[in-house]
């Protein structure tokens, strides 16, 4: 169990994504994403989303990711935040996102 105080240390904010690319140096099937955050800025990360989302239908979708975590170099990438998603049965991410368009930034709470 964590305490709220725990929770609270967590900032997931809606952004969108805005830039996908391939990943070839990653271990495990990834894309490379640019993400808009409003006034939190443009942050990248590495998603292995590969198998359900082609590369084309990623731009514009909004996300939710965790923005306060520290950089993580994976391969020869550094990734400035974790997007978040939900393993299927065939434990392929699926990515959480709001259920209507919000602005760029919004704070999950």
């Amino acid at each position: 169990m964590i305490s709220w105080s725990d929770f609270e240390k967590i900032d997931m904010r809606v952004g969108t994504i805005i830039e996908v690319n391939d990943f070839p140096n990653a271990r495990k099937p990834a894309y490379q994403l640019r993400i808009d955050f409003g006034e939190l800025g443009v942050k990248r990360s590495s998603a292995q989303v590969t198998a359900l989302y082609q590369k084309e239908l990623l731009i514009g979708k909004q996300v939710i990711a965790v923005v306060n975590f520290p950089v993580k170099q994976i391969a020869n990438f550094f990734s400035e935040c974790l997007v978040l998603g939900v393993y299927n049965e065939a434990n392929d991410v699926v990515l959480l996102q709001p259920s209507l368009p919000v602005k760029n930034g919004c704070k999950i709470g």
